[in-house]
């Protein structure tokens, strides 16, 4: 075998036995410790604002799994170069070793909820790595003449096939105790009773469309979580302190004690392209927030709550939108059973009005009163607008893009949104030509999305469909195109059919 494939090989499988290992020992003392999630978790900090839009944009939720697969490459190239150097220089095994260790290390330390104790994996995973690249033959076996062996090297093969099986248990053995977490967290929340809500939402008003709700399994998830907290309710605490005149700290059980309000309210992420997919509607159950900071006491001056989540992401929302009459909440239900863990389980901010990233934080376990001026939560350190209100924009979901359709009526229709005002209008433009108004489905409230339609007579020929918005403020939809970033994209949504 060539030397320097030699030495690639068992730089790789060396650093695959300590990553597995590292990954085993994080998932039994905590899964958020692993190394390639607090690598991971790391470089989507470190990442420009136009890649992370570009990511969310073309990847969706895949790019998670596409970054994991990114830092894998890294690692593998690595572990390849130093198992190559190291078959002439045996110091580069300690040399590769420490930056890997380092790398992990300071990724974790650097997490914004991470501990000493969450380097560990890291720490133990380089050493163990260099430790079986050191024990692995490098070198060929020479003869008593001097001349190196030919053929197979049954050493080489034996410990190579040893430390990958020990990878494997301990990958196997990983994957088993994440599952019983994971199962652990599934019974937990399938064993919540969740009580009735002390002020019911409404019903549905007659006439609406069947798929005004958005089912559990069907809503978006845009967030930086590379695996999803798991938290076990009994020992949830949430912790409201900052400017407030007494501190206040509830159980999960303390937090479901309180009177209960349900409502529907549309959310979306400021991420969402225009005509894009980001954004749903559910039912929520959960606690007014304005009561629990009334009763810790707001103090002067106070004029931004930090969410912070179990996982350390803080979002930063306006104090004013907990105490202006809108149901900004703690939410603990959604359609009508417990949060799902993608969406926040146990507890999630919600607040009407606010794109995501400034009024609906997940997991949540902090409420931090303090000032704009004294803190800018995570994508505000990252140049996101402070306020994140939501914009008034329109969709048009049939017919789809490049659609063939028949000549003769066809039914155009979508959702229009424009929380806290409430949508006034919505028109549709054929071929840039005159506006003509569409008709409005009944809808729930002005936190909710409104659903429209209207009957176009089509005639054959290529064709394109505009749509767009007017606010119960009379605020027309701006057709002026912006991206999501820094607070939100604008534009109307336009496409394009064939009728035969």
């Amino acid at each position: 075998m060539n030397l320097r494939l030699r030495g690639a090989i068992c730089g790789i499988v060396a650093a695959g036995s300590g990553i597995a290992a590292a990954e085993l020992l994080a998932a039994v003392i905590r899964p958020g410790a692993g190394p390639l999630v607090v690598v991971g978790g790391s470089v989507i900090d470190a990442t420009p604002t136009p890649v992370k839009e570009f990511a969310v944009r073309e990847l969706g939720t895949a790019d998670k799994p596409v970054l994991l697969g990114a830092i894998g490459v890294v690692l593998i190239l690595l572990a390849a170069g130093t198992g190559i150097a190291a078959t002439r220089w045996r110091a580069a095994i300690a040399v590769g070793a420490g930056v890997l260790g380092a790398v992990g290390a300071a990724a974790a330390l650097t997490r914004p909820a991470g501990t000493v104790a969450d380097a560990v994996p890291a720490v133990f995973g380089a050493a163990l790595a260099g430790l079986a690249l050191w024990w692995l033959p490098l070198e060929r076996h020479v003869t008593a003449t001097g001349v190196p062996e030919t053929g197979v090297d049954r050493r080489l093969v034996l410990r190579l096939s040893l430390l990958a099986a020990g990878a494997g248990a301990a990958q196997v053995t990983g994957l088993a105790v994440s599952g019983q977490r994971e199962n652990a967290a599934g019974r937990s929340r399938g064993a919540i009773r969740l009580p009735a809500a002390a002020d019911p939402a409404a019903p549905l008003p007659s006439g609406i469309a069947a798929d005004f709700t958005t089912p559990n399994a069907g809503f978006y998830r845009v967030d930086t979580a590379l695996t999803v907290p798991r938290i076990d309710p009994s020992v949830w605490r949430l912790r409201i302190h900052g400017m407030v005149d007494r501190e206040i700290e509830l159980t999960f059980a303390e937090l479901l004690k309180r009177p209960l309000i349900e409502r529907d309210i549309t959310l979306n992420c400021v991420s969402n392209e225009v005509g894009g997919p980001y954004i749903g509607t559910a039912r929520w159950l959960g606690v007014p927030l304005g009561a629990l900071l009334t009763e810790a006491g707001i103090r002067a001056g106070a004029d931004q709550i930090v969410a912070r989540s179990a996982e350390g992401m803080t979002i930063g929302t306006p104090v004013a939108t907990a105490l202006d009459g809108r149901d900004t909440m703690l939410a603990v239900g959604m359609n009508g059973e417990p949060l799902p863990l993608d969406h926040g389980f146990p507890v999630r901010m919600l607040t009407p009005g606010l794109y995501g990233y400034a009024g609906a934080c997940k997991w949540v376990t902090e409420l931090e009163l303090t000032t704009f001026d004294q803190f800018d939560a995570y994508w505000v350190e990252r140049g996101w607008g402070a306020q994140g209100i939501v914009k008034t924009a329109s969709r048009i979901d049939r017919p789809k893009p490049f659609a063939r359709l028949t000549a003769g009526p066809v039914t155009v229709a979508g959702v229009a949104w424009a929380q806290r005002r409430g949508i006034a209008t919505v028109e549709v433009s054929v071929d840039g030509g005159p506006w003509r108004t569409a008709e409005l489905l009944p809808t729930a409230s002005i936190d909710t999305w409104t659903q429209w339609r209207l009957s176009w007579p089509a005639t054959s020929g290529p064709h394109s469909l505009a749509v767009r918005a007017t606010d119960r403020t009379g605020a027309v939809q701006t057709g002026a195109r912006a991206t999501p970033f820094p607070d939100g994209a604008t534009g109307r949504h336009t496409i394009s059919v064939t009728v035969a």
